[in-house]
């Protein structure tokens, strides 16, 4: 898979450091998370999705490490910068072992194949 993303020597050199640093430390701090978890759910308030992959996480008994970042309202520039670092669109963001796995529909699909199961047990 190849993602379209603005290459360096495309943005002036005057901007690049602010580019680079563009709301760094949530990026760390999601990075740190999956680092450090089997299963992080990065979600928001008032967004019943990352609700819902974390009921199916429970359900499943799996623990996992819930990272919440605002509301519609709020800090929508902050996870901006983790749409942007991770190339997906929405709300949850769902890590196991490392790995963007996609939003609650696509964890659903997981678990209910089977490869959930599989992907921790690597």
């Amino acid at each position: 898979m190849t993602r379209i993303i603005l290459g360096e020597e495309r943005t002036h050199p005057a901007i690049r450091q602010k580019v680079a640093n563009n709301e760094a430390d949530i990026v760390r701090e999601v990075e740190q998370a999956v680092a450090a978890n089997k299963v992080v759910v990065v979600g928001m308030a008032q967004n019943p999705m990352p609700k819902k992959a974390r009921k199916l996480l429970d359900a499943a008994g799996v623990p996992f490490c819930y990272l919440e970042y605002g509301s519609y309202f709020s800090l929508w520039r902050r996870r901006n910068a983790l749409k942007m670092w991770t190339g997906w669109p929405t709300f949850p963001m769902v890590f196991v072992k490392g790995m963007l796995v996609g939003g609650a529909s696509d964890l659903k699909k997981l678990i209910d194949s089977g490869d959930f199961a599989k992907m921790l047990a690597e």
